[in-house]
């Protein structure tokens, strides 16, 4: 199959991850990369070869298929239109937008031009949540009717180089974390139909502990707690409670309960991991139906362009991503107006990947 040439706009840390998980795959081929920050594009360029130039360059450049959009979130729609503009295809990190208009001029704007645009998370194709939707399609549960989500920790700023940015829109523990969680139970149980909620805010203000920021205030312009309850069109309720207001918990990352059994699942921010089924009175382990369970951020990416490539679907794709966005901007709104929030769109489900793939294949 033909490579497909990538720019990656945004060399900060997640490009590091890309970047080396993409050599499992032919069908990427990186071309040039581009920040706002020249030094951080140069270390790009020196540590993997990537060629550095400025982001106008870049999306001049005729051998440009798709853009990889690894900026902050605050700068992802822009990006996103600059890359649609230019005749490129566009893939992000989540989230998809700021909010839900910004997300739905991208979808536009990618329709109008007749290019795709894709969204991480691509958690969900890991060996671990496709072994959960397998089981939960083969009926391991019976018919789902309610579930657990929970992410919850003190928040980043005792580890991350650049914690600011978690706590500006576009932040906080919902629109940073709460993709991976909400992407991996709409990939097994549909779309959701409504969705009821309260957020909160644990403090003002937040002192930097990480090496790089120590001692830096961080003044907080997001709510850092936020529970609530979802439903799906197929009628399962699931709780979902995401917080950097927590210090510790004992809580599992999600679990679905069916008529017939209860399912344990991997965390949704990582590709492998424990998947457990329970009858009512022990878990049991089940062995992980497929592969591509190491550090894969990229999958979605080279999925995307095997679909450029062949004409299929990809799994990655825009109205999951908008789906995802329109669900977390719904919790503030629910939690301001005090009401249920119906979600308008209503996206099929991505395709679960085949079994027995060999590794760099995905199709």
């Amino acid at each position: 199959m033909e490579p497909v040439g990538i720019g990656v706009i945004g060399c900060g840390t997640i490009s590091g991850a890309y970047l080396r998980a993409a050599a499992t795959f032919d069908v990427l081929k990186f071309v040039a990369c581009a920040d706002i920050d020249p030094a951080a594009a140069q270390r790009t360029e020196d540590t993997f070869g990537v060629p550095a130039m400025p982001v106008d360059a870049l999306l001049a450049r005729d051998d440009v298929d798709v853009v990889l959009n690894l900026t902050i979130p605050a700068a992802h729609g822009e990006v996103n239109l600059a890359a649609l503009a230019a005749g490129k295809h566009a893939y992000c990190e989540k989230p998809f937008g700021l909010d839900v208009a910004e997300g739905r001029s991208v979808l536009a704007a990618a329709a109008a031009g007749g290019l795709r645009v894709g969204c991480a998370p691509d958690t969900f194709l890991g060996g671990g949540h496709q072994t959960v939707r397998q089981l939960i399609d083969g009926g391991a549960v019976g018919k789902p009717v309610a579930g657990t989500a929970f992410m919850m920790g003190p928040g980043v700023e005792a580890w991350h180089p650049n914690p600011a940015f978690y706590y500006q829109p576009g932040g906080g523990p919902l629109f940073d974390m709460g993709p991976y969680y909400l992407t991996a139970l709409v990939h097994v149980l549909g779309p959701v139909r409504r969705v009821a909620a309260i957020t909160a805010r644990g403090r003002d203000k937040r002192v930097a502990t990480s090496e790089a920021r120590a001692g830096e205030t961080i003044d907080v312009t997001v709510d850092t707690h936020a529970a609530g309850t979802l439903e799906f069109h197929n009628g399962c309720v699931v709780t979902v409670v995401m917080s950097f207001d927590v210090r510790l918990h004992s809580n599992r990352f999600i679990e679905i309960h069916g008529v017939d059994a209860s399912l344990s699942s991997p965390d949704p921010n990582g590709f492998g991991g424990l998947v457990r089924v329970s009858n009512g009175r022990e878990w049991e382990e089940r062995p992980l139906t497929h592969g591509y369970t190491a550090n894969m951020r990229s999958i979605g990416l080279a999925d995307m362009c095997v679909g450029i490539r062949t004409g299929r679907p990809h799994r990655c794709d825009g109205e999951l991503a908008q789906h995802v966005l329109e669900i977390m901007a719904a919790f503030g709104e629910s939690s301001t107006e005090g009401r249920h929030v119906t979600i308008a769109s209503r996206p099929e489900r991505p395709d679960p990947l085949p079994t027995g793939l060999t590794e760099g294949r995905l199709d």
